[in-house]
């Protein structure tokens, strides 16, 4: 990982809003792509259970985006998360896109283009560090599950799929 790379705009976009909340840590570039966790995770050396993935759906009955923030080993359980927010649909990358703002790889938790709907994945608060995503594919930040609650507002909740 390199803090040498010029950030592509749009991580340059979640790198000015991090510094704008006061967070301490930089937005890095991955030399590979972080598009999925494991990529992420071999990328900066840690587990995968730390990547904190943004998973995007579309809430059916307005339409709006609902972004559930897990733990990079968990699949994520539609149907608890349809119980808390109501009755989900697939988030195509259009959809996400115009929503969120990011392109699917690359989805922050932070800087939404518009008010989005979020769960935080339970399993995240055992780490005491996380990396998200930082708008681009190959841009990650490291930050505390407590801080990814107090930046997000969102609550966390057991989204997990458990076998």
């Amino acid at each position: 990982m390199s803090k040498d790379i010029a950030l592509p705009e749009t991580a340059q976009r979640v790198a000015q809003l991090l510094h704008s909340l006061g967070h301490d840590q930089t937005v890095v570039m991955l030399p590979e792509t972080g598009k999925t966790s494991a990529e992420a995770a071999a990328g900066l050396g840690c587990q995968v259970a730390e990547i904190a993935k943004s998973i995007v759906f579309r809430r059916l009955i307005d339409d709006a985006a609902v972004m559930v923030v897990a733990s990079g080993i968990n699949r994520v359980d539609e149907n608890k998360v349809a119980a808390l927010v109501g009755a989900l649909g697939k988030a195509d990358a259009r959809f996400v896109k115009e929503k969120i703002g990011y392109a699917i790889g690359g989805v922050c938790p932070i800087g939404h283009l518009e008010k989005t709907v979020m769960l935080i994945d339970e399993d995240l608060l055992q780490y005491p560090h996380v990396w998200a995503a930082a708008g681009h594919p190959h841009a990650v930040f490291k930050l505390t599950p407590a801080q990814l609650k107090t930046m997000t507002g969102a609550p966390v909740a057991d989204v997990a799929l458990r076998a």
